[in-house]
């Protein structure tokens, strides 16, 4: 079953460990469903809306080393790997590491206290090769905002180097994407680093505010720039103009690179954060969103 964090003016679905058994995103707090109860405005989709496709993402579900698996090159094939908030992977071949690959699993074991506002995840350590770290992860209700705590223990003897980022597929009331959506960043908006000239075509730039041409008929990817040297005290804003219902995402990191993802029906604006923790320390960091309606 579900757990279901609830203050009146947010309800938070957050499925159980293991109702997500892919080898992709972070099994603890994979939070599902996000309603904003003044209006029942919605924010949580799907990753595909075909059964069966995709990597079986939904809502806000982060992902540790998407392009840099700890401890992967190094490993033989046939040799374990970890990947945090997941447990241990098997490398199967010499090619390189495929977040969408799917790889035999032995799950980390998690711990859990829940209260009616705040859920903790202990993530058990589980040594690999010299690598072994214990996440603990809070999801809290503050008013109108979600607020998500990560800290990382390094118990392993290895340094560790850890990228970690939400996915954050968004689509507002379910409303298709397309011109009434508008996304906001500090600073004056780049587009770098496009899949092809079709995400180049299809989004369009004015200031800050970036929005969509038109309804995508296949999915776009580009990297988002020129926010990097603006003082701003959030990473992204999504609006649904028709309702006037968004979401803004922020922090207390420094943002190593902001990337956007989407199709027809789902916004992925995703935010990285890069760092290493020493052998015996440890690492914290926060993210918050808010949600609003006009």
């Amino acid at each position: 079953m579900a757990h279901i964090l609830s203050n009146g003016i947010l309800t938070v679905e957050i499925a159980e460990p293991g109702a997500y058994s892919g080898t992709r995103f972070d099994w603890s707090g994979f939070i599902t469903g996000v309603t904003l109860e003044q209006g029942g405005h919605t924010f949580c989709v799907p990753e595909s809306l075909v059964p069966g496709q995709g990597s079986g993402g939904i809502g806000l579900c982060n992902e540790f080393a998407i392009s840099r698996a700890i401890g992967y090159e190094e490993a033989a094939a046939g040799e374990w790997f970890p990947k945090p908030g997941v447990g241990l992977l098997q490398k199967q071949s010499d090619e390189a590491y495929d977040f969408f690959g799917k790889y035999p699993l032995v799950p980390f074991i998690i711990h859990e206290e829940l209260s009616r506002h705040s859920v903790t995840y202990t993530v058990q350590p589980m040594e690999c090769r010299g690598y072994s770290m214990r996440l603990i992860k809070t999801i809290t209700l503050n008013e109108d905002r979600l607020d998500i705590t990560y800290e990382i223990e390094n118990v392993g003897d290895k340094p560790l180097r850890i990228e970690e980022y939400i996915h954050n597929f968004v689509g507002i009331n379910g409303a298709a994407v397309g011109g009434e959506y508008e996304l906001k960043l500090p600073g004056m908006l780049r587009i770098a680093a496009p899949e092809s000239s079709y995400t180049d075509n299809l989004l369009s730039l004015s200031g800050n505010s970036l929005t969509w041409k038109e309804e995508p008929d296949r999915p776009f990817y580009c990297r988002l720039e020129g926010w990097e040297n603006a003082a701003a005290d959030y990473y992204w804003e999504l609006v649904h103009k028709p309702s006037g219902a968004g979401i803004r995402e922020s922090g207390d990191f420094t943002a190593e690179r902001i990337i956007l993802w989407g199709e027809k029906h789902v916004i992925s604006p995703e935010v990285f954060i890069d760092i290493t923790i020493l052998p015996r320390h440890s690492k914290g960091w926060k993210r918050s969103y808010q949600f609003f309606a006009s």
